[in-house]
């Protein structure tokens, strides 16, 4: 069976679009193939920053004969139905329909419309140049003279030349001819810019690989990868050292070379001076370089490690000297802004006011660095104010939730009042993946307690699912105090998400309170702070607008109810939590029908519903747990039937309307595990709960093969179905039984 070479050479692709663009190749190849007719064996992407590559494997040669039959009216039908059955057809006379007979709706016409198979290399060249022109590229251009030209076409850099080649492995390759925007697919390439810039013909994936080896250019961005870390470890290893590794850096550095040569550069051991954190992100952003430590040290080493795309002549000398340079240049701005940011601020003077305010001392670099965030008035969200208002929000927000965390008020307050200062330092402006970390060293420096520094770094955590979870009670009350606000506020403004659409990362913000609370076992029930917190906030709203009305001349809004809508917007801010809950139980291994169980549109503590999906899910798959289910839906189901219709249910129970030794060991049965599992769920004790409850079974099943619960006699068949309810009542003590599936 025949097989397809496609490549598609075109100036540098950015590195980070490499791997996504080469798995859209793939898929829009592949899928468009399928969908003609055609099947294969295999297919690889690969990819080079000049360069994407699909190898399709045992692609079947011709697309397979399809015959079809149409079903049109019936043959007395009117004449406008018979012309719209032939146009849909493509029939030109009703004489090319055949009749069939049905001896229930009579004689019907029906067109049989064949289609034959066509040629594998008719059908790639007939949907490559539809693929190529829609390519979903996040930024494509245009250039040259056909740019001017409506409908031309718009690649991520510019495409030069396409490599279509299609045959067996024992036959001569052709080229599938098409052309897009005057590039004419072909069977030559071009290997390594420099190196090898001459063309290359090729004839099938085997030789194209080898060839393009042979003019420098290594076609697998694994195996590219695999040659960057190991040179790099071992020209690390030669000078005493370990490589720092970092594998974001190591993908995108793969994608910038095609033949990598790996280099070894320095820098002065002055500059080591400088937080490590901002040596390696100085020399990683700017320069895309790793950096080295000493073997068995937390401290960097003076050394790093670089990738060239050339093989220098002077064994790569004039290389390492003009990245050494670069480097060297942006450590020095790097010593600049560490130093910069550990003295005085120039105009303490006009910085007292919110010093005041914030309760801060201006002798410490750090407070000085936060007053001047609320002092410039720096905006968090034209809706919610400035960062320094939302920095008193967090304040008073973290004080309501001290004593439910068991943290120490005046730490906790410390630490939230400084958790964004260091949004004005220089090495933060320059480098803001660093917030956090830099005011956590900057607090070390003067003199806050530790757990006040840690939380300043961690108060941001967790920032995905796989981050770190702050441990510290201090870092956990500042965590879930800036995460609250965050969402409260932007519920309060009616700034929610919209389907895929995230611009403020809330969802983020909200499976991070939700891992925090799980993962550290915090109990916070959480609609008393929302509640509280977005009045807050709507007293904020209220006096900007009053602020406004009163600029523009007008009067005083005396109101503070800017919306009458009671909880609905805590409620729903509430759900939101609850679906991310759902997620994050689903990744855990819980079932969804569970989760729905046991979540109610009021349950607020988030720890108490992870723990009783736990114990559900142990009940629901013992033998006990099932049967149980079995009885109770049936008992749930019988209720709801007889409720829908109106049948009347006995306010209670009445033992003297028993007639079955069934009914009288139910309902004791169900009195006592009702008692047990509702002391059970009292004291949180969900297991003891759901084993009270495991002891319904055998009394559940034998009412159900022993009494016929619609009984003639309408008090008896109240009085059943009373006790059908209580059966409803006390499973629904830990979980709605209903919503499980089984």
């Amino acid at each position: 069976m025949p097989d397809l070479l496609l490549e598609l050479r075109s100036e540098e692709i950015p590195a980070r679009l490499q791997r996504k663009a080469a798995g859209d190749l793939k898929k829009l190849v592949t899928d468009a193939l399928v969908e003609a007719g055609l099947s294969y064996e295999g297919a690889r992407e690969y990819w080079t920053p000049r360069r994407l590559t699909l190898d399709i494997r045992g692609l079947t040669a011709r697309s397979a004969d399809v015959r079809e039959e149409k079903k049109g009216p019936r043959t007395d039908a009117n004449e406008k139905a018979i012309e719209g059955f032939l146009r849909g057809a493509g029939l030109s006379s009703i004489s090319e329909a055949q009749i069939q007979s049905d001896p229930k709706k009579g004689d019907f016409y029906i067109a049989v419309i064949s289609k034959p198979g066509r040629a594998a290399e008719e059908i790639i060249s007939d949907v490559m140049p539809g693929i190529i022109r829609d390519f979903p590229w996040p930024k494509p251009m245009r250039w040259g003279a056909a740019s001017a030209k409506p409908g031309s076409l718009r690649w991520v850099r510019p495409l030069q030349s396409i490599v279509c080649t299609f045959g067996t492995e024992h036959e001569e390759t052709v080229v599938i001819p098409f052309s897009i925007d005057s590039i004419v697919a072909s069977n030559v390439t071009y290997g390594h810019r420099f190196h090898a810039p001459d063309a290359i013909t090729v004839k099938r994936f085997d030789d194209y690989v080898a060839n393009l080896e042979k003019a420098k250019v290594i076609l697998d961005a694994d195996r590219r990868k695999d040659i960057i870390l190991h040179d790099a470890r071992d020209i690390a290893f030669a000078s005493g050292l370990d490589l720092v590794e970092d594998e974001g850096l190591l993908e995108e550095v793969s994608g910038l070379v095609e033949w990598p040569q790996v280099l070894m550069g320095s820098f002065e051991e002055d500059y080591l001076s400088i937080p490590a954190d901002i040596i390696r992100l100085t020399i990683k952003t700017n320069q895309k370089c790793f950096v080295t430590r000493p073997v068995g040290s937390d401290t960097l080493s003076s050394k790093f490690i670089l990738v060239s795309n050339i093989q220098a002549s002077d064994g790569g000398k004039e290389i390492i000297h003009g990245n050494g340079k670069v480097v060297r240049a942006r450590l020095s701005d790097a010593l600049h802004f560490w130093k910069r940011d550990q003295g005085n601020l120039p105009d303490l003077e006009t910085l007292e006011a919110s010093a005041k305010k914030l309760d801060l001392d201006l002798s410490k670099p750090l407070d000085q660095r936060m007053a001047k965030l609320d002092a410039l008035n720096v905006t968090f969200h034209a809706k919610l104010g400035t960062q320094g208002a939302r920095v008193e929000r967090i304040r008073a927000l973290a004080a309501k939730l001290v004593m439910q965390i068991g943290a120490d008020y005046k730490l906790v307050d410390r630490a939230a009042v400084l958790a964004k200062a260091d949004l004005r330092t220089e090495a933060v402006g320059e480098f803001p993946e660093l917030q956090g970390l830099m005011g956590r060293r900057y607090a070390a420096l003067q003199g806050e307690d530790a757990s006040v520094a840690a939380a300043i770094e961690d108060h941001w955590k967790p920032m995905g699912p796989n981050d770190r979870v702050p441990e510290d009670k201090i870092a956990i009350t500042v965590a879930l105090a800036d995460k609250l606000d965050t969402l409260t506020g932007f519920w309060a403004i009616d700034e929610k998400p919209t389907g895929s659409k995230d611009p403020f990362a809330l969802r983020r913000a909200a499976l991070g309170v939700i891992r925090i609370l799980l993962e550290r076992k915090v109990r916070i029930p959480l609609l008393t702070p929302i509640a509280s917190h977005m009045g807050r906030i709507d007293e904020d709203l209220l006096d900007q607008a009053s602020a406004e009305k009163k600029h523009q001349g007008g009067d005083y809004i005396t109101s503070n109810a800017i919306v009458g809508d009671g909880m609905s917007r805590q409620l729903d801010l509430l759900s939101f939590f609850h679906d991310r809950l759902k997620v994050y139980l689903r990744d855990q291994g819980a079932r969804y029908d569970l989760i729905d169980a046991v979540v109610t549109p009021e349950a607020d503590d988030l720890l108490m519903i992870a723990r009783r999906v736990e114990a559900l899910t142990a009940f629901i798959t013992s033998e006990d747990g099932k049967n149980l289910l079995v009885g109770t839906k049936r008992a749930t189901q019988i209720l709801a039937a007889e409720e829908k219709k109106g049948t009347v249910i006995a306010d209670g129970v009445c033992e003297n309307l028993f007639r079955l030794d069934a009914e009288k060991e139910l309902f004791a049965a169900i009195t006592t595990a009702s008692a047990e599992a509702s002391t059970a769920v009292a004291k949180e004790d969900f297991r003891s709960a759901m084993e009270a409850l495991s002891r319904l079974r055998a009394p559940v099943d034998r009412f159900f093969d022993d009494v016929l619960v619609n009984d003639e006699d309408a008090a008896i068949r109240a009085n059943r179905l009373a006790l059908l309810r209580l059966i409803r009542e006390a499973t629904g003590t830990v979980a709605d039984f209903s919503k499980i599936s089984g």
